[in-house]
């Protein structure tokens, strides 16, 4: 029997299945669903971030989704504290927390907790803000890649925000970030979480999914005409979370006459294949996790089954 109270959570890079797999579940077992997902938390932004449909919403419990205007900002932070409050709540209403999204970053938060990192520094921030004007971000990567080299390889070296924050917390702290965190104790979790990571046992089949959903939002679901929507409201821009998101920042940029119809959606798959990659290494440096291969016909029903053995075992 667990110490404390099961809590599920479904991983995986984008388009491996995770909505479906939960879907599933929620119609076997009591639970309600909160969103592991940095993009799904804006509202009018369905189509680009594959939110999951009005009927899909409709027929179980859905958490942190469409709770804030693209202008805003959402942290890790925040998202920790609403996770466990949540899932709380959940638990305290006989239900299963089920956490389900591609936001690695957000799990290991909430796995491992918050860091002590320092608060923001202006004066700081717009030294930074004129080194990359003047050298580029790239050169900022490459002198992070000097000083602290862990947190500059799992950075892209155009990933300004995170390049100039690992910078700033060395100006604050005289240490790198990777060592600032590696000293940190984890907080126990209020509930044991099992980690179910749904995987590609060949990668090429992700890629053709991938490709294959970014045409779908391009053709049938009007992609498009919702950045086209976001666009006019004429308070939004390229440097919000929201609009850095993958599809609508290729979509804006072609808006924009930056290139043609083929590019915009070459690189839009592209970003799509990048981001997944991304997620697949966070995923393998999660420790005890379940894999399932989400190219498997019956993966859903994998997923399933772990989900059976747990509540089992923890009531057995």
């Amino acid at each position: 029997m667990t110490a404390t109270p099961l809590a599920v959570a479904i991983m995986g890079p984008t388009a491996s299945g995770k909505t479906a797999a939960a879907l599933e579940i929620a119609r076997y077992i009591p639970c309600e669903i909160i969103s592991v997902d940095s993009a799904l938390v804006y509202r009018d932004m369905d189509i680009g971030t594959a939110k999951p449909s009005a009927e899909e919403l409709a027929g179980v419990p859905h958490h942190l989704i469409d709770i804030l205007d693209p202008t805003e900002a959402y942290s890790a932070m925040q998202f920790r504290n609403d996770a466990l409050r949540l899932a709380q709540e959940i638990r305290a209403r006989g239900k299963l927390p089920l956490l389900v999204g591609g936001t690695m970053l957000y799990f290991k938060v909430l796995r491992d907790g918050l860091d002590d990192l320092p608060e923001a520094d202006p004066a700081v921030r717009a030294r930074l803000d004129e080194e990359a004007a003047r050298d580029g971000v790239p050169a900022q990567h490459a002198r992070l890649a000097a000083l602290d080299p862990a947190t500059a390889a799992r950075l892209k070296p155009n990933d300004s925000q995170r390049i100039q924050r690992a910078l700033e917390i060395i100006a604050l702290t005289g240490q790198p970030m990777s060592a600032l965190l590696a000293q940190k104790d984890a907080e126990a979790l209020p509930f044991t979480l099992l980690p179910l990571a749904l995987e590609p046992s060949d990668r090429a089949v992700l890629h053709e999914r991938i490709a294959r959903r970014f045409d779908l939002m391009l053709e049938n679901d009007g992609l498009l005409e919702e950045v086209r929507k976001l666009r006019a409201r004429g308070d939004l821009h390229l440097g919000l979370p929201s609009m850095r998101c993958v599809g609508y920042r290729q979509v804006w940029e072609y808006l924009d006459g930056q290139y043609d119809y083929a590019e915009m959606r070459e690189r839009g798959i592209i970003a799509t294949r990048q981001l997944a990659k991304r997620q697949i290494t966070w995923l393998r440096s999660t420790p005890d996790r379940v894999v399932v291969d989400c190219n498997a016909s019956d993966a859903t029903q994998i997923v399933m089954e772990h989900v059976r053995k747990a509540l089992a075992a923890q009531s057995g």
